[in-house]
């Protein structure tokens, strides 16, 4: 697994507590926090395709 896709896991995963807890502000900080890194994986692993599938 991808270190971004884990960074984003547990972000989202702390968030989740927090919501639970009742931390709104943590809460809305960690899903945005998670909802950026999760595109840059997005981007990140469009860009590998790309560039696997141009070297065969």
């Amino acid at each position: 697994m991808n270190t971004i896709m884990k960074w984003t896991i547990i972000f989202f995963i702390i968030a989740l507590i927090a919501a639970v807890l009742g931390f709104t502000g943590i809460a809305g900080a960690g899903i945005s926090i998670a909802q950026t890194l999760f595109f840059v994986f997005l981007v990140v692993a469009v860009i590998t395709g790309i560039l696997g599938a141009l070297r065969g």
